[in-house]
């Protein structure tokens, strides 16, 4: 059959596994994926699975008020080691944040990120937030490429993974670096600059 679930059965004390895994032991056992498809279904599942990953978390994060995101939370509040200087000389963002995709106009209610249109102090403190919400969606995005051990080979479960980190981690940076910077013309607005 095309399409073959790899679960066993514990019976007492023994692993009773089905026939056509019957041969493997110890390692083999625990990486095992649990469905196994034909190359081509698997390649395709792959890429469905990113598209319904990237776009579903998108929109399911666009659903939450903008005060669900709190900049001083455990998550989102800067830290003492990140400074502007890390993300401009160590990650040389500004060399590459202008290529990154800016999603919010694919969705209704989508708050735009790529440039300000304002310095006031309400609209600054909606843009933090919405840094907040971009940060969590690729952090939700990325988390999900531990699903595709389920139906990849080891192999290719990690390649997903490290899909998963390249494609969001500069993301998160680049929601990280704006909020620090947000955060500094905040306060500028608070002393009356």
């Amino acid at each position: 059959p095309a399409l073959i679930f790899r679960l066993g059965v514990y019976s007492g004390s023994n692993f009773v596994l089905p026939p056509r895994t019957a041969h493997l032991e110890g390692a083999d056992l625990a990486a095992m994926r649990l469905i196994i498809l034909p190359l081509g279904w698997t390649v395709l599942v792959d890429v469905v699975a990113w598209l319904a990953i990237h776009l579903g978390v998108s929109w399911l994060f666009t659903q939450f008020s903008d005060k669900s995101f709190n900049p001083e939370g455990p998550v989102f509040r800067i830290r003492s080691w990140e400074k502007i200087s890390f993300y401009e000389k160590g990650c040389r963002i500004k060399l590459w944040k202008g290529r990154l995709p800016d999603a919010a106009a694919w969705f209704a209610g989508g708050f735009p990120k790529r440039s300000l249109h304002s310095r006031n102090t309400s609209y600054l403190d909606r843009f933090v937030r919405e840094t907040c919400r971009g940060e969590a969606t690729h952090w939700t995005t990325a988390s999900f490429s531990l699903l595709f051990f389920l139906w990849n080979p080891l192999w290719v479960g990690f390649m997903m993974v490290g899909y998963g980190v390249v494609f969001n981690l500069p993301c998160i940076l680049t929601q990280r670096y704006n909020r620090i910077r947000l955060t500094l013309l905040l306060k500028k607005n608070d002393r009356g600059g």
